[in-house]
């Protein structure tokens, strides 16, 4: 009898410590798995440093757009779509990689520059009484729109400060002076020193001069040192300083000129400001300024004590973004205006941003009002883009453009044909041609159509 019962209970004693054991096992590997799912889905969000909310159980989305996205046009896709009520990602190639963004970089690098300096910074440019007699100090602020062209005159960047204006008040109070009388005004000392480091980014193409997108980044310019005040688009000199010295000397009388700065207890004698923050980013996000964005990611370093240089932009643009409380772990800023190649910046983080400006985060309502429209607005209103089929975005997609030798990008917000309110990037980059735009247009138009029923 006790050896039947036995028997009969030791098969079952380990069958219930093998269940035992495969329950527990089975919890583990259930963590595990938790875990590894967790870490997954946290990884985007870390990128974005933004929460996501549940998101609502729906039914499967079917409207697709690989045929658009295959375009060989688009080269070496990159492209994401979010959800901007949801904060759902609805489209992803690619879109937790840094890469070049081309002139979409000014969104970041303004978004920075108006947490940092608001939009009602003005920059200064001065006049001071020199340390030796007969000698009076220009001391620039950083200000690439003060211009050369008589008073009343608007250029390119609107109402902007005037040589003339600030020439006819430092003349004044050196007149004004008792120490000056008898003693004749002779030379120009000329200070461009509030930008330090080298004046031209090592990784941009000096071509750029010659064709009219970019001067040599200098604490004193006059008209972004074009040669043509009047035009967007106008060939720079190799030394902007010496363009901005010889037309204030010739107002004030002088031929004597030479590089110093003023004495510490030196005596303002006249000062002219640009237009405000506000009042550029037409500019620089409609029609992508190239000069004024550097203007501004490069005084928003200063402003945060990162530095005056090239080298310093990176970090103070990272610390104004950090008041949107999105993440910029991996992303890089080698300039403010996008034209280097070593810009890195993910799609998501464009699209997580874009989000902000939808909402008019802050002041990020500055740069929503300035972004180009399809079809009626800026950069997107020109020939070319978003034409025949696409033309049935006109008003509803609203993005900034880039483009460089190596990339034609769009990111921004588009309105789509459901309702939904979705925020986009798209990267085409390597070999490209001009082409290449009007197939950005095409998949953005397929955002538009699919809104939140697109197919991930």
């Amino acid at each position: 009898m006790m050896k039947w019962f036995a028997a009969l209970t030791r098969p079952r004693r380990v069958t219930i410590i093998s269940i035992v054991i495969l329950v527990l096992l089975g919890g583990v590997l259930a963590t595990s798995s938790a875990l590894v799912s967790r870490e997954m889905s946290q990884s985007r969000q870390s990128a974005s440093a933004m929460p996501t909310p549940t998101p609502t159980p729906t039914a499967s989305r079917t409207c697709s757009v690989s045929d658009r996205a295959a375009d060989p046009r688009l080269a070496n896709l990159q492209a994401e779509v979010l959800n901007a009520t949801t904060g759902e990602v609805r489209f992803d190639r690619g879109g937790l990689t840094a890469s070049r963004a081309a002139s979409v970089t000014k969104v970041p690098t303004m978004a920075a520059a108006l947490a940092v300096l608001g939009p009602g910074y003005r920059v200064t440019t001065r006049v001071f009484s020199g340390a030796e007699p007969g000698s009076v100090v220009l001391v620039g602020g950083g200000d690439v729109t003060l211009s050369r062209t008589p008073s009343g005159h608007r250029t390119v960047y609107g109402n902007v400060a005037h040589l003339d204006a600030l020439a006819d008040q430092a003349l004044k109070a050196y007149s004004a002076d008792p120490a000056n009388v008898d003693v004749p005004l002779t030379k120009l000392i000329v200070d461009s020193s509030v930008f330090g480091g080298q004046a031209w980014q090592p990784s941009w193409n000096k071509k750029e001069i010659r064709d009219g997108y970019m001067p040599h980044i200098t604490g004193l310019m006059v008209d972004g040192d074009r040669a043509n005040p009047d035009e967007g688009t106008s060939p720079r000199s190799t030394n902007p300083v010496a363009r901005a010295a010889n037309a204030f000397a010739k107002l004030i009388g002088v031929t004597q000129i030479e590089s110093g700065s003023a004495p510490a207890d030196a005596k303002l004698l006249g000062s002219v400001k640009s237009p405000p923050v506000s009042a550029l980013m037409e500019r620089i996000i409609t029609y992508s300024d190239n000069t004024a964005a550097e203007m501004l990611a490069r005084l928003t370093a200063i402003k945060v004590g990162a530095g005056n240089t090239f080298a310093d932009i990176d970090a103070g643009t990272k610390q104004g973004l950090a008041n949107y409380g999105i993440g910029t772990a991996g992303l890089h800023f080698a300039d403010g205006s996008g034209l280097s190649d070593d810009n890195a910046i993910t799609p998501d983080y464009l699209n997580h941003l874009f989000v902000k400006v939808a909402a008019r985060d802050g002041n990020l309502g500055v740069i929503l009002d300035n972004l180009p429209i399809a079809r009626k607005k800026g950069s997107l209103s020109y020939s070319g883009r978003f034409e025949g089929p696409n033309a049935v975005v006109a008003g509803k997609l609203l993005a900034k453009t880039g483009w460089i030798d190596t990339g034609y990008t769009l990111s921004g917000i588009i309105h789509a044909k459901d309702g939904s309110l979705l925020t986009f990037t798209i990267y085409a980059l390597g070999d490209v041609s001009d082409s290449a735009k009007q197939a950005i247009d095409t998949l953005a138009t397929g955002f538009y159509l699919c809104g939140n029923n697109l197919a991930r």
